[in-house]
Parts: C-alpha cells; structure tokens; sequence
C-alpha cells in the first residue's frame, strides 16, 4: 500500500440539468490538485431524484463517457453516482472510472424507501471491491451506510489481515435534518472495520427543498477524523498513509473474534 492523495469535490448539485451539472463539476474536478481518486456526490448531474424517466441515461450515453473522458484527462480514478437504466429497469449506480478508460460499478444494494426510492430504482446484490495503489477500497452509496452487515469486513484467512478491504467510501445526498446521524455513522463503520471511511456529501438545496450541510469527511480507523468539511462547496484534497492502519491492525485485531455468518441475498 502506497500513500493514498485523495480529492472531496463537495458540490451544490443543480437540479435535473446534467449538462449544466458536467460544467460545473467538471471544472471543480479540473481545478482539484493532483489526486489519486476524486470523489463525488450520489446522483450528482440530476439531483437525488425519483423523476426517473426524465434523468436517467443508459451506460452508453453522454454522461457514463464524459465521466470516463474527464478521469483520463485529469489523470485520476473518479468516482460517484448517476441515474441508469439497463432495460426496464433503472438503478442508483455508482461509477468507478480509472484513469486508463476502464470502468467498474455498484448499484445501490438500499434503497431509500422513506423517499419511494425502493418503488423507481433496481437495487444491487453484489459488493464492488477495487484496488488503487495497493488499496482495496469499498464503495457504496448513502443510504448503504445504515447497514453493517452489508459493510461487514469479514473474516477472511485467504485475504491480507483477514480482512476484504482498507478504506470503505460513501457517496451521499444526505439531508441536514439527519446529519447527526450521518456523522456518527461514518465514524462507527471506521471503528468496527478497522478501515479508513470516506463521506461525500452535497451541499445546497435541491428540487424538493430539501437542504444539505456537507460534512464531507476522511475518518481513520480510530474513528478520528482526518478532514471534514463545511456546508459550502468544497474542494480538499488529503494524503492518507497506509501506515496507521497497518499498525492498528497489528496491535488491535479485533477481526479475529468477529462472527462468522452468511448474508441471504
């Protein structure tokens, strides 16, 4: 594991423009320092929207290769989520772009039932685990972070430490009446991981009026936070070392006493 340069690009997101949206993220990706991975907000070109036919686009449209044209161009993976339709069928998919043109992705394994998300959007059923820079990092989508038998780091002999990944990461439309809960929810997947935890929030409010406060954070596997950011456009870009995890790892294994169990899909 080499040390990790990470951008949070916490963004007003305007509401059901997605040509407007790649303008605007576009340059604020642009303007960001030299970064290994640049994060960006859930449904960031619409808004976190249930006017599914009017924002969602198939994996062959402009957005998908704009996303892949600009992690070429800046040199870096990128990283958040868009509204896609695969058939009958449209889902919350967050878009792992590197820089080299390939692309890997994670649909939303849960889905928002308190906004209807569960009745517009297909959820996932598989976990996502990539590699950056010796890194396995997992990425999930808002409302995902609720669930930690989905986050589960199990125990796993085959894998280094007995553990899946080193850094989970979270991309967001989080409201800012249930920010509490979105702070302490980062802070709690880090400690019981054992794993760096990234949020990236928006900020502004959207189309149903409902206002975001950020908080866009980099917590340690302490639960100690590395960065956390206002409820303004933002764009941070942090070192994270290897080293602090590794020794947390070695010192406090908690992982060795974890439960084995299996999740019914």
């Amino acid at each position: 594991m080499q040390t990790l340069t990470i951008s949070l690009v916490q963004g007003a997101t305007r509401w059901h423009d997605a040509p407007a949206n790649r303008d605007y993220y576009g340059a604020l990706v642009r303007g960001a320092a030299a970064s290994d991975l640049i994060v960006l907000p859930e449904t960031f070109l619409s808004g976190f929207t249930n006017d599914t036919l009017g924002n969602a686009e198939t994996m062959d449209g402009p957005s998908v290769a704009w996303m892949r044209a600009l992690a070429t161009e800046v040199n870096a993976t990128l990283t958040g989520s868009l509204v896609i339709r695969e058939g009958d069928t449209v889902f919350n998919r967050l878009l792992w772009a590197s820089p080299d043109g390939s692309l890997a992705t994670y649909d939303k394994r849960h889905l928002f039932r308190m906004a209807g998300e569960h009745t517009r959007y297909g959820g996932g059923n598989k976990r996502l685990v990539v590699e950056l820079k010796g890194w396995r990092i997992l990425p999930q989508v808002c409302y995902d972070l609720r669930f930690p038998v989905w986050l589960r780091n199990g125990r796993r002999e085959e894998a280094p430490g007995g553990m899946e990944y080193d850094l989970s990461l979270f991309v967001a439309n989080w409201p800012a009446p249930r920010r509490q809960q979105w702070r302490t929810l980062l802070r709690a997947r880090a400690i019981e991981n054992l794993a760096y935890t990234i949020g990236l929030n928006r900020v502004g409010i959207d189309g149903n009026d409902h206002p975001y406060a950020g908080d866009s954070a980099i917590i340690d596997p302490l639960g100690e936070t590395l960065v956390e950011l206002g409820p303004q456009e933002q764009v941070v870009t942090v070192a994270v070392d290897p080293e602090p995890l590794k020794a947390r790892r070695e010192h406090f294994p908690a992982w060795m006493d974890a439960d084995r169990f299996s999740l019914d899909i």
